[in-house]
């Protein structure tokens, strides 16, 4: 009976001690953290060294802040998150008071050095916790957030309908695949979710999913954990800016055809239109990188306008030229002989008569007749009129042959115009809204 009394007062005594040591202290030195321990903070946690550390890496993106295409580099806003487990610190949360989560400094403990290998931001972008989450069965959790630089192969084919695809891949820089092993927690989909919910700042893209990828490289015994972000641009700016003014560049130099040629205005209107197409194209070339694999169809556009509208130009030059040479010939077909005869009649017309001795006396006329003069005046003018009316049907049949040919070239120039950029302005437009449909 004394001995059941001695170990009631024990287990009392013991109970009371281990009440009085429900600290975050006690717990510290009980997992021998209290102090500096350089074995925790260098190797790897694990009993047996074959084992190899299982690292969950979950990745948010809070943000889209730039895109730019001349250097192919996207700048965002990430969260990461990595849980892996410390097989020397574990502890049952009943043995000190139901803490089941303690907060340690993270130079005391061994992380996973995980990079990002498209990572091309400064180290003053990165701003890691400084405490790691320590749970009694040993897990251990770490969050990162960073203002991410890194490069991406962009396809900007149909820009600004583009949608690109980006890959952000972790990796140990000094660990192997039987070291340190990648896997993610969630599926991409929850991550979009969770993402396209928490993001603050899209600007002109939209998140459209992430796809979570496993690799491991064989020849460098690399795990790797790659996410395949999928954005897409929205390009109503780019149509405002862009593609609406150069259709409407194209519209007015085929309505440019309208124009007569005797008033002088054509040729400086499409060359007005000419030059507002060039200063579009200095605007296109400062957001598209210089390429030749790959033109973008943007470019294309651009090009065949400038195209079509210089051709433009050129035979509106053509066709003043010839209007030029029909007035030239015109001028230089009546002959020398002709000219002076017309000076000769405008000279005699403007002639006094004869003096009086010459002219008969007035009262020998009759009373209600002409003067001779005035006669002679009506005669010639008659004469006159009736000269130059033949002289111009004359003319036009001579000269007339290059104005025939500039109206014919013009309207035939126009037909070929207007068939080619409906065909082209359709092939764009189907294509672009056929991808647009097909996101």
């Amino acid at each position: 009976m004394s001995a059941l009394r001695t170990l009631a007062f024990l287990a009392l005594v013991a109970s009371s001690s281990q009440a009085s040591d429900c600290s975050y202290v006690g717990l510290l030195a009980h997992l021998n953290l209290a102090s500096t321990n350089d074995l925790l903070a260098t190797m790897r946690p694990v009993k047996v060294w074959t084992t190899p550390t299982l690292v969950h890496l979950d990745m948010l993106l809070y943000g889209i802040l730039e895109v730019d295409e001349k250097s192919q580099t996207v700048t965002s806003q990430i969260w990461v998150q990595m849980f892996w487990t410390n097989e020397f610190l574990t502890w049952n949360s009943t043995d000190f008071c139901g803490i089941n989560m303690l907060t340690v400094p993270r130079t005391r403990l061994w992380i996973p050095d995980i990079e990002i290998q498209e990572d091309t931001s400064d180290a003053g972008s990165i701003h890691k916790s400084a405490v790691v989450k320590l749970y009694p069965n040993g897990s251990m959790f770490a969050t990162t957030r960073e203002r991410l630089t890194s490069t991406c192969q962009m396809d900007l084919l149909l820009f600004p309908f583009d949608t690109q695809e980006c890959n952000i891949t972790f990796s140990s820089m000094t660990s192997d695949e039987n070291t340190v092993q990648l896997e993610s927690r969630k599926r991409g989909t929850a991550l979009t979710e969770v993402s396209d919910h928490l993001m603050v700042t899209k600007g002109e893209w939209e998140l459209q999913n992430m796809r979570i990828i496993l690799r491991n490289v064989t020849k460098a015994s690399k795990s790797k954990l790659i996410y395949k972000v999928s954005i897409s641009r929205k390009p109503m700016l780019y149509v405002i800016n862009l593609i609406v003014p150069l259709l409407f560049f194209l519209v007015l130099d085929l309505a440019s055809f309208s124009i007569s040629e005797a008033r002088g205005e054509k040729l400086s209107f499409k060359v007005t239109i000419l030059l507002s197409i060039s200063f579009m194209l200095l605007i296109l070339q400062d957001i598209l990188p210089s390429t030749e694999a790959n033109m973008p169809m943007i470019a294309k556009y651009c090009l065949f306008i400038f195209t079509v509208v210089g051709l433009s130009v050129l035979e509106a030059m053509l066709v003043g030229y010839l209007y030029d040479l029909d007035g030239c010939c015109y001028k230089t077909a009546q002959s020398p002989a002709d000219a002076q005869e017309d000076i000769q009649l405008e000279v005699d017309n403007q002639k006094e008569p004869a003096g009086a001795e010459g002219i008969p006396d007035k009262s020998s006329l009759p009373l209600d007749g002409p003067v001779d003069g005035d006669l002679l005046k009506l005669i010639l003018q008659e004469v006159k009129a009736a000269r130059q009316e033949v002289d111009e049907h004359k003319d036009q049949r001579k000269t007339g042959r290059y104005r025939r040919a500039a109206v014919i070239i013009d309207r035939v120039f126009f037909f070929f115009y207007f068939l080619a950029t409906g065909v082209f302005v359709s092939f764009m437009n189907t294509l672009w809204v056929s991808h647009i449909y097909n996101k």
